[in-house]
This record gives structure tokens, sequence and C-alpha cells, in this order.
């Protein structure tokens, strides 16, 4: 007959620790999911018009965005319905080092197209929501996602009308966004 494994004294003990610590992390993913209302998207997005060029006019700080200025979007539809992504950073002044991050969003809600996830580093995903849109024009938006860690101001020209931009603001501090926190992000005139 085999002789039987030693058992570990500080078995039972790592295992309470790990059940501890995944039940906390749980509990904090939920509470934080828990302590937001719902995030409320546009009704509906045509991609078809979203693609092209985006100015970013603002931003919550995000640590893959520090010390970017004259940042843009450029979205392209692929024939398989995911969309490209080219964000655009100069890093430190409007002229400064150009870095680049590539990257495919995918739609999850079909119904309005408003709710993407967009992934720079396979596997991980982030939500990009739209907020808010000009249904007329598609000449400016808001994106954020349902944390309200990430939150943007976009427009199709390098600066956004001051009243518009105020709006979107209050938009974003209705919703829940740390606006006092937004970087208003420097653009060529």
């Amino acid at each position: 007959m085999p002789a039987s494994p030693a058992k570990n004294p500080r078995q039972p003990v790592l295992l309470a620790a790990a059940a501890a610590v995944a039940t906390g992390v749980a509990a904090y993913a939920f509470a934080r999911r828990k302590s937001h209302p719902p995030l409320p998207t546009v009704a509906h997005v045509d991609l078809h018009r979203y693609r092209g060029l985006w100015y970013e006019v603002a931003r919550l700080p995000a640590r893959f965005e520090k010390g970017c200025q004259h940042v843009t979007a450029e979205y392209k539809l692929r024939p398989d319905g995911k969309v490209q992504v080219l964000n655009t950073c100069h890093k430190h002044s409007l002229n400064g080092p150009v870095e680049t991050a590539a990257g495919t969003a995918r739609v999850v809600d079909a119904k309005t197209n408003a709710k993407l996830r967009v992934s720079f580093f396979w596997p991980f995903e982030g939500d990009y929501w739209i907020l808010d849109l000009d249904q007329a024009d598609y000449r400016y938006a808001l994106v954020g996602e349902p944390g309200r860690k990430n939150l943007w101001i976009l427009s199709r020209t390098p600066h956004l009308e001051r009243s518009l931009r105020d709006r979107l603001v209050a938009k974003g501090r209705e919703l829940g966004f740390p606006v006092d926190r937004l970087i208003f992000t420097p653009q060529p005139t």
C-alpha cells in the first residue's frame, strides 16, 4: 500500500485565506457595480456615420494617457463588422513625440450599437459606451464606462463650443462621473 502524502498543517489556513480574498474581491466588485445606477446610452449609433477622426476635448485622468496632448481617435469599419481603432497622442506638447495605440472594438449591444468593448492588448477589453451623441451631424460624443472611471468628450473638430462642452460636462456629472477631475486636452488651433 502506498504511503499517504504528508499533510501540510497550513493547508486549511491557506485555503481559508484564499476563500476570504476571493470573497472580498467578489464583494468589492459587486459593491462597486451596485454603487452606481445603470448607465444609460444613446438609443442608436450608426457606425458608418461614427467612423472617422475624432479629437479628444476632455478626459478623466488615465494612466495610459499620462502626458498626452493633441489626442485623436480614428475609427474604421472592418468587413467582419468590428471597428478598427487608432489612438494618437503627442507626448508633453502639441508637437511632441507621437505615440499610437491600435485596437479593435466589437459591438456588444446590436440593438443600439452604443455599447462596445475595445481591446488594445488581447485578451483584455474595456467598455466604450456612447452616452451622448449629436444625432443630427455626429459632431460630438460623450463616451464612458459603467464604473465611472473613464470619460471622454470627443469632437470632429479640435475645439468644441464652450456652451456645448459645458452641457456635456454637466451630463457627465448627472451620470455620476467625477467631472471635477476632467483634463481639457490641448489641441492645435
